[in-house]
């Protein structure tokens, strides 16, 4: 490897932890695996700003059937006809 290559792995290295830094600051709740995805969708010409929508609105989904998946399985309350 040369040294030039061990420095641009370096560089990288330290422009994700920041990324990562900023991404739990903002508490959006990506982890590594996501945050990469997302960094490489964006370097491939994909606007951010629909990126950060389409996320939104899955996390929206996701915790809606959450919360319909816990409701339909848990018993049926005393008070409830």
């Amino acid at each position: 490897m040369s040294i030039h290559m061990s420095i641009d792995i370096n560089r990288n290295f330290t422009r994700f932890s920041a990324l990562m830094e900023i991404s739990r600051l903002l508490n959006t709740g990506l982890d590594e695996e996501t945050m990469a995805i997302c960094i490489r969708l964006c370097e491939n010409g994909i606007n951010p700003e629909s990126l950060a929508q389409v996320i939104k609105e899955l996390k929206r989904e996701a915790a809606n059937l959450a919360l319909e998946t816990s409701e339909n399985n848990s018993p049926p309350s005393p008070y409830s006809r």
